[in-house]
């Protein structure tokens, strides 16, 4: 205590104080050393003592004056002084301590047992410098004066008798048989006090002190009073009788003959049983590691059992759980806020996530009840930020966090390691929040490593497992420390509490725990005195066998407990999502910024600028770079697809873990992350086609471009969640990303074509399996083909040509080549040699002359069963090639035909725009020279052989497909499923979209997590 506040209460001590011919009473004196003895040590005492007396000669003259001297008037009060005194307690004690000083005051003035009219005046005075109301007032004084009154309010009194009956009928009553004196106790209830003067002869301590009879004592949190003849009256055995409603239901939990073991190991949790009452705070202790967690995860359904059963109110908790949903709470160790969002924001989107049925403004009123309880008022528009960029404090997280369940009031709070990296101060807020829930008829049961004194003193039961998941003490935390003294043969086994200071020590329970032998040098050794198992075995035989059975079903309390129905969550899911990302500017900046800057890099790099005649001028037609920008425009989307969303379930992952507690929609959930993130890449898509395009001055194809970025996108994004579902880290996360990026450069078809890539994966007639897997083929593809069919010039244009091309193909290129394998064929025959060729050229012959059947739908040549080496003719040969040469004279007409339509749609084009130098005009602002090139596959031989076929690799663009099941080669212009003809553009969106509902699927029902778990678990049974 503050020096000056010492003071100024020791001059209220001496200026009230009851002086007379002989100076003041040894009573009184008494009073104000026991009040001194709660605050200062000894030697601090006596300086004190002395000071008192020094005002007592101050404020009372008469004592120093001579028999005759006249004497100031001592009935009178010196007003200013007294409120002056007051005024400077008031500005530093808070209101339990200021009761605390009023009680003393009216116990040092009432020791003569006569209340002047001016002592009556003086306490007046400090009770209303005090802010102490009336009733109090009244209740205080007539408690000192007479406790047992029929003037006090019985709801305020709390006898402890051996009398069956309470002396005064209507006031709260504990029965303690064979106790021959009273206990009556006061609550003060504005400042949650309990004071309380025994009456009677026998020897009664508090806290291991003597209590002195007729004398107010503070009844404080986790005081014990034992007595010889009575069992110990526990602060919560009070605390309870006050608090407890009459009309709460009662919360019975117990855990019987459970047990838990880790594969492949004896530790674990070993049998024992466990109930517990509502309205007390549970504390598991226990060292690192001993499976504190663990228990706190089977008593609260996480992990079942493997032995025994958990029941509350009769109902178990596993086969029965529908019937108590909502019951429990549970606030894990970690954090499981929102760091984006306020504090208000975290508590009302995780209030309407738990009360469906509550309007806005009862939703709102009890937010603010929670957070004026959590004292978080004040900073609720404040974001709740990381531990490591912090906007509030650490206690303030903690607390927030206990207010996600508190919020929705339920019956059994279970809490891991409450107090975990607080400072001292906030590990005592935290601790005496859930100490108050107790108080509303709460069972509270927390997981704890080491606490102080004070909250040790805050328990009302604890439970202790030593290593291996031994259980090994439960009960009173004071008889914990007695009872494993007493096993260690300590000297002072019966003090559980300093007799001068009264803290304890909790450590000493550890101490005694793990206390090692000595060896013969001194030393310790590893062997511990008291093995876990021989605790454990003690434990048994003096508690186990005292806990009660199982008892019949009780009614549960009423809840109103009840989460939306999934499109409700789905849309409170997007709300918090949506706020969560706005509020990170740095996000917002960076992922709508992304897109554009590299829009603008790319398209600015890739700008080709012609020299014409010396002078520089960008003409699109002869942009070379123009493939280069389309394949990076899809590098960009699934790279931009992947890192927007490779964190977003990680991210959530401990919030994920408490919302499948409370049964929440996991569908739910994914789709607002689902439906966020689309909205994100089509955001960043359609700015970098905006912005891309623009600079290349790429026209009228904008749709197109954005919806295939888009669609590749999107398709990351399920990539990406599936990773960041799937995955434990972050790291791993980000260094798979490129594992799936750089196949999707490797096999698009672009930077390697897929006729050049190792002959295991080549496939002459289609794309490879391996590319059909990439969506950089299927993007890149679908804009190349669009982009050289569509553009505003080639449209006009491009069926003309390839039936054009198409035809002088059949006629110019491939009839002369199987003529010339005819030929030599008949050749190979007629001269006897090279048997073998002759076979391979005549089949070579056969096969085309089908699939000029097949996929042209010329007349089958009616001879083609007979063209094999052992009916081969004269005769034959020459009808072979009569066929062929009908064949090549149908080609040429039908691409001279097509060549004049295409002469006559340019005529016309030209006429509508004023001259042909306008077309070509359109042609270079449209149409692409080196994206010609790539779709011509220029610089490549006509056709390639495979086997005895041949395939056609000239002018990919005008093929069509040769599978009826949506197969094609690169760059085909359509693709063909069943008899249905699609565009390139289209067929390959769908193809993309298919792809993302393929992953959709796998994050919906968490392969690739389950993957993993299964390969890590074949990996320790292979190392078991």
């Amino acid at each position: 205590m503050n020096e000056s506040i010492l003071n100024a209460l020791l001059q209220l001590f001496a200026m009230i104080a009851n002086v007379g011919k002989d100076g003041l009473s040894s009573r009184a004196i008494e009073i104000v050393h026991f009040y001194l003895q709660q605050h200062l040590s000894a030697q601090l005492i006596n300086n004190y003592i002395t000071l008192f007396e020094k005002y007592i000669a101050e404020y009372h003259p008469q004592l120093s004056m001579k028999d005759g001297e006249p004497s100031a008037d001592s009935d009178s009060l010196d007003t200013e002084t007294i409120r002056s005194i007051c005024s400077q307690i008031n500005k530093n004690l808070q209101q339990r301590e200021k009761f605390i000083v009023f009680m003393r005051l009216v116990e040092f003035i009432n020791e003569d047992e006569v209340l002047t009219t001016r002592e009556l005046d003086f306490v007046n005075m400090v009770a209303d410098s005090f802010n102490i109301t009336e009733t109090e007032l009244h209740n205080t004084k007539t408690y000192i004066l007479d406790p047992l009154s029929n003037e006090i309010q019985k709801d305020k009194l709390l006898v402890i008798s051996g009398d069956p009956q309470p002396p005064v009928e209507g006031i709260r009553h504990i029965h303690k048989s064979d106790f021959g004196g009273m206990i009556i106790i006061f609550h003060h209830a504005s400042t949650n006090t309990f004071i309380f003067r025994y009456v009677g002869h026998s020897n009664l301590n508090l806290n291991g002190h003597y209590i002195p009879p007729d004398r107010i004592h503070i009844l404080d949190q986790g005081a014990l009073i034992t007595s010889p003849k009575i069992t110990p009256v526990y602060y919560s055995d009070v605390s309870n009788r006050f608090f407890q409603e009459e009309d709460l239901e009662k919360i019975v939990f117990e855990a019987r003959d459970i047990e838990y073991r880790f594969k492949k190991s004896e530790n674990g949790i070993h049998r024992f049983s466990f109930t517990e009452e509502s309205g007390n705070l549970v504390g598991v202790l226990g060292g690192s590691g001993v499976g504190k967690s663990t228990l706190l995860s089977i008593m609260n359904g996480n992990i079942a059992p493997q032995g025994g059963k958990i029941f509350i109110n009769g109902y178990d908790l596993y086969s029965e759980s529908e019937k108590l949903e909502g019951m429990i709470g549970f606030v894990p160790q970690d954090d499981l806020l929102m760091d984006e969002l306020t504090v208000f924001q975290n508590l009302y989107y995780n209030a309407k996530l738990c009360f469906s049925q509550l309007s806005k403004t009862e939703l709102l009123t009890r937010i603010v009840k929670i957070l004026n309880d959590l004292e978080l008022y004040e900073i609720r528009d404040l974001k709740v930020g990381t531990p490591l960029n912090k906007f509030i404090s650490g206690g303030q997280r903690k607390r927030l966090n206990i207010g996600l369940e508190l919020i929705r009031e339920p019956s059994i709070l279970f809490v891991d390691e409450p107090t975990s990296g607080l400072s001292s101060l906030d590990s005592e807020k935290v601790m005496l929040l859930l100490k108050e829930q107790t108080l509303k008829g709460k069972l509270v049961i927390i997981n704890i490593h080491q606490p102080n004194s004070e909250i040790f003193k805050l328990f009302d039961r604890i439970l202790i497992l030593d290593k291996g998941g031994y259980p090994v003490y439960k009960g009173n935390p004071i008889d914990a420390l007695v009872y494993f003294k007493t096993a260690g043969n300590y000297v002072d086994a019966e003090e559980g509490q300093c007799l001068s200071c009264g803290n304890v020590v909790p450590e000493q329970i550890l101490q005694i725990l793990e206390a090692r032998e000595v060896d013969e040098y001194g030393k310790l050794v590893e062997k511990r005195k008291v093995s876990p198992r021989e605790w454990y075995k003690l434990y048994q035989e003096n508690f186990e066998s005292k806990d009660p059975g199982v008892g019949e079903k009780n009614r549960l309390p009423q809840r109103i407990f009840s989460i939306p129905n999934p499109w409700s969550q789905f849309q409170i899911f997007i709300t918090r999502n949506v706020l969560s990302k706005l509020a990170n500017h740095q996000y917002m900046l960076i992922n709508f910024l992304e897109a554009p800057l590299l829009a603008l890099i790319i398209g600015y790099f890739t700008k080709y600028i012609s020299d014409h005649d010396g002078t520089l001028s960008y003409v699109f037609k002869e942009n070379e770079n123009l493939p280069a920008y389309i394949f990076m425009a899809v590098v960009v989307a699934l790279f931009m697809g992947l890192t927007v969303s490779a964190e977003e379930i990680i991210r959530d992952q401990k919030i994920l873990k408490r919302e499948s507690f409370l049964h929440l929609s996991r569908l739910s959930y994914l789709h607002s992350k689902i439906l966020v993130l689309f909205l994100i890449s089509a955001v960043q898509t359609l700015s970098f086609v905006l912005v891309g395009n623009t600079i290349l001055e790429i026209k009228g194809m904008t749709f197109s471009y954005w919806m295939v970025l888009f669609s590749a996108s999107c398709l990351a994004n399920m990539i990406g969640l599936n990773l960041s579902s799937g995955l434990n880290s972050v790291v791993a996360i980000y260094i798979i990303i490129p594992f799936i990026l750089v196949p999707q450069l490797l096999f698009s078809g672009v930077i390697v074509q897929f006729d050049k890539l190792h002959r295991m994966f080549r496939n002459p007639a289609f794309v490879p399996v391996i590319g059909e897997m990439m969506t950089s083929r299927w993007a890149y593809e679908a804009i190349a083909v669009e982009q050289f069919k569509k553009n505003q010039y080639q449209q006009n244009f491009f069926e003309f040509e390839r039936d054009a091309k198409n035809a002088a193909y059949y006629a110019s290129d491939l009839i002369p080549a199987i003529l010339s394998r005819l030929n030599e064929a008949e050749r190979n025959i007629r001269n006897n040699m090279n048997k073998d060729k002759a076979i391979s050229d005549l089949e070579i012959v056969c096969n085309e002359l089908q699939k000029l059947h097949d996929h042209e739908s010329f007349p089958l040549f009616e001879s083609i069963d007979d063209i094999h080496i052992e009916t081969f003719s004269s005769d034959l040969f020459t009808r072979t090639k009569n066929y062929l040469g009908k064949v090549k004279s149908y080609y040429l007409g039908r691409s001279g035909d097509a060549t004049k339509r295409n002469e006559m749609m340019f005529q016309l084009l030209a006429d509508s725009l004023g001259g042909r130098e306008a077309v070509q005009e359109i042609k270079a602002r449209h149409y692409n020279e080196k994206l010609e090139e790539l779709v011509y596959n220029k610089g490549v031989l006509l056709f390639q052989r495979v086997g005895n076929e041949f395939f056609r690799k000239k002018m990919p663009i005008y093929m069509e497909p040769i599978s009826r099941f949506g197969r094609a080669h690169f760059y085909a212009p359509v693709k063909i499923l069943g008899n249905q003809e699609m565009e390139t553009l289209w067929f390959n969106i769908i193809v993309i979209w298919f792809s993302g509902l393929v992953f959709y699927l796998i994050l919906v029902y968490d392969v690739l997590r389950k993957i993993i778990d299964w390969t890590e678990k074949v990996k320790l049974r292979r190392k078991s």
